[in-house]
């Protein structure tokens, strides 16, 4: 046994009365009364190296009780950080949409019961779309769009699938898209329903070599030729959808030819865009063209609407309160981990009080009081929880820069989860080990010196 140089816990191991190896001997009760030397208090400073030092000497047993509270507190800052940064992410993406833009979806179609999802019905055409841009005032432009996925697109022996959408005029405008190289299609395109395309930055690399000019050059769309007139600048992904694995097609040329007239009053069309002078006009222009629809679709009470109009301000707030959710859910589970760390903690501390109960007899003997053991073993238990929660909120910022990094999403830790992670260890070390060390301050000096 290594001897303490604290003049409290110096055991007089040489004296025969007390002699540490033979159990059976009561020691003199004189040598039990504390000295008046031995009742100076002991500071936290001198506590804390004892606790050190005595976890030092069993690190292997102290490294294995850490590991829980390591891996509960990295879980919680992981996830928590991964969580914001997907929400900053979505709401990053929303945002570069436009936040004064307010979306209009055809109605759901239905087969067998099963909802198709929205804009899948042949109930917004593009004259309702031309109508809302002349009666409501709160819209500026308005963007009608026709959209279909997985359409083949050839160029010689080249084959892809990607999505066409069938646009007018005003998408780029509303979109804030903008063109690489050429143009975008102008209005006597958009007349005659000339077969032109815009092709995709993605689209672009997949049917043509890098030296090559697409400009000019001809392509297959569902085996109709298309003459490539631009290619739009590279936007990554957008609302979940990779915005440069897209071709753009007049609206009209897409309507007759690649989804073919399907709407007996009109060009069919999944919905439209409008967008207002600020995100102030978005509840203004929503009443609006909400009236306008169902006046021209004839819609009265109780009839549902054949349309969805979706605000995109509502559409943040509302992923922000899901993602804040799931976020605070999946954390919580994560959190269960920090219950297990400190049910490690306590039993490790228990296991080290009945280990050392003639060492606690004998520093009780030479004059350490009840106070001062538990401060010790409290000590010993909030070292290791403290310590563990320090190396696991930089295990879990880690882990989440490296998965913002490999996803490319914003890195996100919030000083909060940060703050928050840290009181937790704590909180489970007094927690963990305040039945053990109020054991040990309990054992009775010559009970603990009689045990084995």
């Amino acid at each position: 046994m290594r001897r303490s140089t604290h003049p409290t816990l110096r055991a007089p191991l040489r004296s025969r009365s007390v002699s540490p190896r033979r159990g059976g001997d009561l020691p003199d009760k004189s040598l039990l009364r504390p000295s008046r030397r031995s009742k100076r208090k002991i500071s936290l400073l001198e506590i804390f190296l004892m606790a050190v030092e005595t976890l030092w000497s069993n690190r292997v047993r102290s490294g294995l009780t850490m590991l829980g509270v390591i891996i509960g507190i990295s879980s919680v800052i992981a996830i928590t950080s991964i969580g914001q940064g997907v929400q900053k992410s979505t709401e990053l993406q929303i945002q570069a949409l436009g936040t004064n833009i307010l979306q209009v979806s055809a109605a759901s179609a239905r087969t067998g019961g099963i909802s198709q999802g929205a804009g899948s019905a042949s109930t917004l055409t593009w004259e309702d779309a031309q109508a809302i841009a002349k009666q409501v005032p709160a819209a500026t432009a308005v963007a009608a769009y026709l959209q279909r996925q997985n359409i083949q697109v050839v160029r010689g022996n080249i084959n892809i699938a990607t999505t066409a959408i069938g646009a007018d005029l005003n998408l780029p405008v509303v979109r804030n898209l903008h063109t690489q190289l050429g143009a975008f299609f102008r209005k006597e395109d958009l007349n005659i329903a000339k077969p032109v395309v815009v092709l995709g930055s993605k689209v672009r690399n997949d049917l043509f070599a890098p030296s090559e000019n697409p400009l000019g050059a001809d392509i297959r769309v569902r085996g109709n030729r298309y003459t490539v007139i631009g290619v739009m600048e590279s936007k990554g992904s957008l609302g979940g959808q990779d915005a440069d694995d897209i071709i753009y097609i007049p609206l009209t040329n897409m309507s007759a030819e690649i989804v073919g007239k399907n709407s007996l009053t009109g060009t069919a069309i999944n919905g439209f865009l409008l967008q207002s002078s600020n995100a102030d006009q978005l509840e203004a222009a929503q009443f609006q063209v909400t009236n306008v629809l169902r006046l021209r679709h004839n819609i009265r009470p109780p009839k549902e609407d054949d349309f969805r109009v979706t605000n995109q301000v509502d559409l943040i707030k509302a992923f922000t309160d899901i993602t804040s959710s799931l976020t605070l859910m999946v954390g919580a589970i994560a959190g269960i981990s920090l219950v297990v760390g400190g049910i490690g903690i306590a039993n490790i501390m228990l296991v080290s009080v009945m280990e050392r109960t003639r060492e606690i007899g004998l520093r009780k003997a030479v004059g350490a009081t009840s106070g001062a053991i538990l401060n010790q073993f409290l000590m010993e238990s909030i070292v290791i929880s403290s310590i563990g929660g320090s190396i696991g909120i930089g295990l879990g910022v880690a882990i989440a820069f490296a998965v913002a990094t490999i996803f490319k999403f914003p890195f996100v830790v919030s000083l909060l989860s940060v703050v928050v992670g840290f009181v937790l260890s704590l909180i489970v070390g007094v927690l963990a080990g305040g039945i053990p060390a109020r054991n040990a301050a309990k054992l009775d000096p010559i009970l603990a010196l009689r045990g084995d």
